[in-house]
């Protein structure tokens, strides 16, 4: 799940264990040849799983946690120190939906403040580890597109709490280009292979983000770290990382935005003096060193009471 999240977790230096299913259904896919994978992170087919020896669970998706584990986990794993990674805010009512993942002992993890404070977390303890990321080196903003570009997966099935509304309206009046998995299907681009889709971002002027509820975005995050302007929606965690007119710029008003690509359509130099304050504030905020100490300090909560081998621990 969440190839690109699996990847940065996966600069932590410990070994990572994925499950995976004949068909690569979702939640069960192979890791593939599109990022750069280490020799800390391999696949188990699910029949092998209860077999093999580890130190905790971690969890990302529902279905894995109320479902699948009594099919795929021996007792004895389930018993194992358990963590929850959140990637999103609620889908439910979105202050008072209690998370599913409710264990004293085990750990829930928000990947960003804003989903923290809309969860109900209960009884388990929760901490946030925000993004880390890392971009191919020598990428930078180039912005010689006179576009804006939109990076977002599915973006027409997943309809209006994803803006693809907002993203129709929007491009109606401002050259915009959509990437991602069925882009085409609102005439876009399509996908990009991973590891080209920071290089890709860095020829447009600026990135425009129009989704109005969901966790903070890791392509927002990358097109920040290339040095490449953000306008966006002022909502959820978005509005904590953009400081308008200095690395990009946010509104609730559609029409408010408008006007601000423009500008930097127009106006190159503009979009690369807040480009470059915005991967000055990505490189801070975001950056792979702060995220891999904040992972080894969760996995040593867990499981120094249980594991007291100083090496590898295997998730």
């Amino acid at each position: 799940m969440h190839g690109n999240y699996l990847y940065y977790l996966s600069q932590v230096p410990h070994d990572f264990t994925i499950i995976t299913r004949p068909g690569n259904p979702p939640g069960y896919s192979a890791l593939g040849t599109g990022l750069p994978w280490g020799d800390n992170i391999r696949e188990v087919p699910w029949d092998r799983v209860r077999n093999e020896d580890f130190d905790c669970v971690l969890f990302q998706s529902r279905d894995h946690y109320e479902i699948d584990q009594y099919e795929l986990l021996s007792a004895a794993q389930r018993a194992l120190p358990r963590m929850y990674v959140e990637h999103d805010p609620p889908q439910g009512h979105p202050t008072d939906t209690r998370h599913p993942f409710q264990d004293p002992d085990g750990l829930l993890i928000h990947v960003t403040p804003f989903n923290a404070l809309m969860w109900n977390s209960g009884v388990t303890p929760s901490r946030v580890i925000e993004h880390g990321v890392l971009v191919p080196e020598g990428v930078r903003f180039h912005g010689d597109l006179a576009r804006g570009v939109t990076v977002i997966n599915h973006l027409k099935q997943r309809g209006r709490r994803l803006g693809a509304d907002v993203f129709e309206r929007v491009r109606s009046q401002v050259p915009l280009d959509l990437v991602g998995m069925d882009a085409e299907a609102m005439g876009g681009i399509g996908e990009v292979r991973n590891m080209d889709l920071a290089q890709c971002v860095s020829h447009y002027r600026f990135f425009f983000n129009p989704i109005r509820y969901t966790s903070l975005g890791l392509a927002v995050i990358e097109a920040m770290m290339s040095g490449v302007p953000v306008v966006g929606l002022a909502t959820t965690e978005l509005v904590t990382v953009i400081d308008n007119e200095v690395n990009g710029y946010v509104a609730i008003r559609e029409e408010a935005l408008v006007p601000v690509m423009q500008r930097l359509l127009k106006d190159p130099d503009l979009a690369r003096a807040w480009g470059e304050a915005g991967r000055q504030l990505a490189q801070e905020r975001f950056g792979i060193g702060r995220f891999v100490s904040d992972w080894m300090a969760a996995f040593e909560s867990k499981t120094a009471a249980t594991h007291t081998n100083l090496g590898r621990q295997r998730a």
